[in-house]
């Protein structure tokens, strides 16, 4: 602003001055002629040469000022071009800002996906290691990882008292003193036991998937023989599919162990904790099957599981002297699939299994209950025609006249115990299991309901208790196993037929459990006891068996496999309901000793 001020100045100096040598001489009176001498002329010129002089300083000030003030102007423009500049590359700035942070958001996502692959990768790498060191005979296909098992067996099996039974032992049928079979023993050898399996493993982003089917050939088909090319037919045992998130849940659908049986980490499956035993039927007390189930579970942290599934389970009945006015199911139809030498029940509704688990840090804990619902049809005037709703008919046969449906709940609680000494080489194991309608989860086969007179369900008591005992070493396995199963009364007394029906009734007759009758058409027909009802009360077994491990190909730098070898002993006992007459009741007790040879797959 100085600059501007002094700029003005000079200008209107320089213009006086200007003016005043232009300015015409104003009109002077004559005056007498003056002489002009040289010095006058000298200080003339010299004046006007101060005066250009003047001028020309002035000129040159007022350039010097021009150039200051285009100076300003282009530092001006040029802080205007950089201000310019600045703002679009602050512009530029503040975009770039906004695009790395939109990429370091997805980076952030983009690493988040990553460490969860990582881990998905760590855990399939860990599972495959771990099936790679286990069965190296593994095969990868594609995304999935396949391995088969399984072991081939050559078993054999005595028994003191002759059941004609393979090495599978139908304990609810052992034979009283008055039984043929009771004074005749009996040998099998047997490979049907060899079992064949298949584990197929893939792994998705959140979860792992995995398929299970196992099979051996213990069937007995039409064609099935012992005779000379012994042919049994291939029997399902397992096959399901399971879905298991990394957040804990899983679901398994198909035929596996029920919710029921005892396992020995969570409620997983594969990890069942089967007895040790030769016998396929395994040990008396041991609460089982092998159904359709399809379960829901979650994992807290390997510490707690909660699990609940829905199981076909079909029921059994056993009853006496009954009226046939009742219908529970039918024989198997060929053309529907079924045995048509069995029998099977109208279910109503699937059985609900619901189980909690523990592993607190020492020792495995379950409790766990079942819902069962029981349904049969009954006929009223099969056995009391005579009354109004029967039309007060007289007239003997069938009449279906106000047949109606009946159902029952019934169900049962239990709880399952076991624990590891000594790093793992004893183990203990307890079992209980106790309900209304639940005998066929029993190891001895004993049934679900009887029948009333009135033609309804009546539920049988169950209970079933088990004590396992374990030592392991690398050499062997001894096992020790002593269980129990008990069937309460269900009995009843029909006035029309003067008789009394159901299961276990204190005055069903027993007398003749100890005589021996002959042949029914010799040959092949033991003769059937007279006058026997002989309900079994309880069943009970003790087992002792060890299994030598021969060769153990996991200890090589490949596993090959592993061959054992183990004798088992066993003693069973069934004692009868007591009843009216002498003897009142019956006992009937059989020794078994059983062999196996195995080639376990790796």
């Amino acid at each position: 602003m100085k600059s501007v001020w002094k700029l003005c100045a000079i200008l209107s100096l320089a213009t006086g001055l200007v003016g005043q040598t232009s300015t015409a001489p104003q009109p002077r009176k004559k005056r007498p002629a003056e002489t002009v001498t040289a010095a006058d002329v000298q200080a003339l010129k010299d004046a006007i040469a101060s005066q250009q002089a003047a001028l020309a300083q002035q000129q040159r000030e007022i350039q010097a000022l021009r150039d200051e003030l285009h100076n300003k102007d282009q530092a001006t423009q040029q802080a205007q071009s950089a201000a310019s500049d600045a703002q679009s590359k602050a512009d530029t700035a503040q975009a770039q800002a906004a695009q790395q942070q939109q990429t370091v958001s997805e980076l952030k996502s983009d690493v988040t996906d990553l460490k969860s692959n990582i881990a998905s990768t760590v855990v399939s790498v860990q599972e495959t290691q771990k099936n790679i060191s286990a069965a190296p005979m593994a095969i990868h296909v594609k995304g999935v990882t396949i391995t088969p098992g399984g072991f081939l067996a050559g078993e054999t099996v005595w028994r003191q008292r002759a059941l004609g039974a393979d090495i599978n032992t139908p304990f609810n049928t052992v034979p009283f003193p008055g039984s043929s079979t009771y004074n005749m023993s009996e040998f099998f050898g047997s490979g049907r036991q060899s079992r064949l399996s298949m584990l197929v493993e893939g792994r998705l982003r959140n979860a792992k998937l995995s398929g299970y089917v196992e099979t051996d050939f213990l069937s007995a088909a039409d064609t099935s023989n012992n005779n000379q090319s012994n042919s049994y037919s291939l029997r399902q045992r397992q096959a399901w599919g399971k879905a298991e998130m990394d957040n804990g849940w899983s679901v398994t659908g198909g035929q596996m162990w029920s919710l029921v049986t005892e396992t020995k980490h969570g409620v997983d499956n594969r990890t069942e904790a089967t007895p040790m035993t030769i016998d396929p039927q395994y040990t008396v007390g041991f609460s089982w099957a092998r159904q359709y189930g399809l379960r829901l579970a979650k994992n807290f942290n390997n510490k707690v599981w909660l699990a609940v599934s829905m199981e076909d389970a079909s029921a059994t009945l056993t009853a006496h002297n009954n009226a046939s006015n009742f219908l529970v199911g039918t024989a198997g139809v060929t053309s529907g699939l079924f045995n048509n030498q069995s029998n099977y029940s109208f279910n109503p509704s699937p059985d609900i299994v619901a189980k909690l688990a523990f592993e607190p840090g020492f020792g495995h804990y379950e409790i766990f209950g079942v819902y069962s619902r029981f349904r049969d049809r009954v006929f009223p005037c099969e056995d009391v025609a005579t009354t109004t709703v029967c039309g007060g008919s007289t007239k003997a046969g069938p009449n279906a006249t106000g047949a109606y449906n009946s159902s029952k709940d019934g169900g049962g609680i239990g709880a399952n115990v076991r624990w590891s000494f000594a790093h793992k080489h004893v183990d203990l194991g307890l079992h209980g299991f106790g309900g209304s309608g639940e005998g066929r989860y029993g190891t001895a086969g004993l049934s679900d309901v009887s029948v009333h007179t009135n033609g309804t369900l009546y539920l049988i008591k169950s209970l079933q208790g088990l004590s396992t005992l374990e030592f392991h070493n690398s050499k062997a396995d001894i096992y020790f196993n002593g269980g129990a199963e008990y069937a309460g009364r269900a009995a009843d007394y029909d006035p029309v037929q003067k008789k009394y029906v159901g299961y276990g009734s204190p005055f069903f007759v027993n007398t003749g459990c100890l005589t021996e009758t002959g042949p029914g058409s010799g040959g092949f027909s033991p003769g059937a006891l007279s006058n026997c009802t002989g309900d079994s009360r309880v069943v009970m077994e003790g087992t002792a068996g060890v299994w030598f491990k021969v060769a153990d190909g996991a200890k090589e730098k490949f596993n090959w496999g592993r061959i054992q070898f183990g004798p088992q002993y066993s003693v069973i006992i069934r004692n009868s309901w007591s009843g009216a007459g002498a003897p009142s009741s019956a006992q009937g007790v059989d020794n078994m000793i059983l062999t196996s040879f195995r080639y376990y797959l790796p």
